[in-house]
């Protein structure tokens, strides 16, 4: 079955959780990951989480059907999450279906969020009509959406905001709905908010939570870093210190824009050029003026090979490098703005490598 973005805006799809296998797609990562979290939220019995790449998958088709039907090292539930780009996890996913077909037993269930696929990928071709699949593809949010998911957000924490400082978050998450989520998390403990005791907001108390100043964006160091910009990175770790920016964010606006670029990649295909992109594309991919010449900068030095003789890109690299980097800060939150200085900087140096 497929769905759309907006059915995840204040919760699930009807029946949504009879699905075994969930593919969230297109240009918005961020809501897809937020939609494949709600929906791990939500399992029944959720249980271990085992994360796998798409890569892996795409070198050993059987591997989804392996951890699928294997049981946790204590013998509970788990649950699959894959982090794809395009179609990496087709033929692990059409193996899982065919020996599920042949009587290989219940399999846990799949979360599959796809950077740089769509709904017209061979993927969601081929769980789209399945009763025990779940296809929905994300495009990119406009402030109304966001700003509403932000007030459902608030409702279930307990919040009542008004709309200007929904959409005064929204704004500052960068349309971001995981950002978002972080923000209200914290507006909701500042205020001492719970589902069974709302308690009111202000735009007082969100500038209280927030960062020192106005000029706390997360792109002059994404810039810095991805741009390969040596001279310009410590500067840069250097401000992200002093605003007391949340390492976290941070780490989600590297994926947010190397998820960018392979959204930019995909468009023009192996041959394309940045050059040939036309006002219309550019719109649909998020490439605004004022960022044009970094983003284009950017998509030159990680679009290059890996290595000498490499068929693998530094961007195939990149990608799952940042969603480890993720996972680490998450469990190491009192070194995290340690670990991230340190792998901003291995970051940058191998972007600036000619």
């Amino acid at each position: 079955m497929k769905a759309k973005n907006s059915d995840f805006a204040r919760g699930l799809p009807q029946g949504a959780l009879g699905a075994g296998i969930f593919f969230f797609c297109g240009p918005d990562e961020a809501g897809a990951s937020a939609a494949a979290n709600r929906v791990a939220a939500a399992l029944p019995d959720p249980g271990e989480r085992v994360e796998l790449a798409g890569s892996d998958l795409r070198r050993d088709p059987a591997l989804l059907g392996d951890e699928a039907r294997s049981t946790s090292l204590f013998g509970g539930a788990r649950h699959i999450w894959v982090r794809a780009s395009g179609d990496d996890a087709h033929d692990a996913i059409q193996f899982l279906i065919e020996t599920a077909d042949a009587g290989a037993g219940i399999a846990a269930p799949v979360i599959v969020v796809a950077t740089s696929a769509t709904d017209k990928s061979r993927t969601a071709k081929l769980l789209e009509k399945r009763g025990d699949a779940l296809v929905a593809m994300f495009h990119p949010p406009d402030l109304g959406s966001v700003a509403s998911a932000v007030r459902a957000m608030a409702d279930a924490a307990g919040l009542r905001l008004g709309g200007d400082l929904a959409e005064r978050i929204a704004r500052g998450a960068g349309l971001d709905v995981r950002l978002a989520q972080s923000e209200v998390t914290k507006l909701a403990l500042y205020c001492d908010a719970d589902p069974q005791a709302p308690r009111p907001a202000t735009p007082e108390d969100h500038a209280a939570i927030g960062a020192t100043t106005d000029e706390d964006g997360f792109a002059p160091l994404v810039n810095a870093v991805l741009g390969g910009e040596l001279n310009k990175i410590a500067g840069e770790i250097k401000r992200m210190r002093e605003l007391r920016l949340n390492p976290v964010g941070v780490a989600l606006a590297l994926e947010r824009r190397a998820s960018q670029l392979a959204q930019i990649s995909a468009y023009l295909g192996p041959r394309g050029s940045f050059d040939q992109i036309d006002k219309g594309a550019e719109m649909r991919l998020g490439i605004f003026f004022k960022e044009k010449r970094d983003i284009a900068n950017q998509f030159k030095r990680w679009t290059q090979a890996a290595a000498r003789g490499s068929r693998e890109t530094r961007l195939e690299r990149l990608i799952p490098r940042l969603t480890a980097l993720h996972r680490t800060l998450l469990a190491n939150s009192q070194a995290a703005e340690l670990l991230l200085a340190q792998e901003l900087a291995e970051i940058g140096r191998f972007a600036a490598k000619r």
